[in-house]
């Protein structure tokens, strides 16, 4: 998801960091400071979440990680998210499943899934026969991306 192709982790490079710093900068000076959300990322795969964990702290978000539904439904009980951002092909309890759970319990509580995965369209159905809708984001989810769509931008 994050890699560059000579393998190495693509969360800390230095024009990443200059493009963040510099949007927020941005935002910073037409703005008075507000809180950012609260975002809880969920993925099996603990390097695509700890990094997007990452990219999101840098960015001035307040983040929790968890690895797989049943963990992340324990760290909701105390984080309170604003967002979810979730995987939907997990071990255990899938995205989906994981969504309609947070969204029980947090009505207010904004969803983004995530998948790189095609075959996901069942996962997705089962919760529309649900009552649920979610957005969906393709992997990889580019970070810059992913912070305007949290800030609303």
């Amino acid at each position: 998801m994050f890699e560059m192709p000579s393998g190495s982790i693509y969360a800390a490079d230095k024009i990443f960091r200059n493009q963040i710093e510099h949007r927020l900068s941005e935002a910073d000076s037409r703005q008075p400071q507000q809180k950012l959300p609260k975002v809880l990322v969920v993925d099996d795969e603990r390097r695509i979440a700890d990094t997007l964990a990452e990219i999101l702290e840098m960015s001035g978000f307040q983040v929790a990680t968890a690895y797989d539904g049943w963990e992340a439904l324990e760290a909701v009980a105390r984080f309170h998210p604003d967002y979810l951002l979730s995987d939907v092909l997990m071990p255990r309890m899938n995205g989906v499943e994981l969504a309609i759970a947070i969204q029980k319990m947090f009505p207010c509580a904004r969803i983004l899934l995530f998948s790189g995965q095609a075959g996901i369209s069942e996962i997705l159905l089962e919760g529309q026969k649900q009552g649920f809708e979610f957005e969906l984001m393709a992997k990889p989810v580019h970070p810059l991306k992913l912070i305007e769509r949290l800030k609303g931008e």
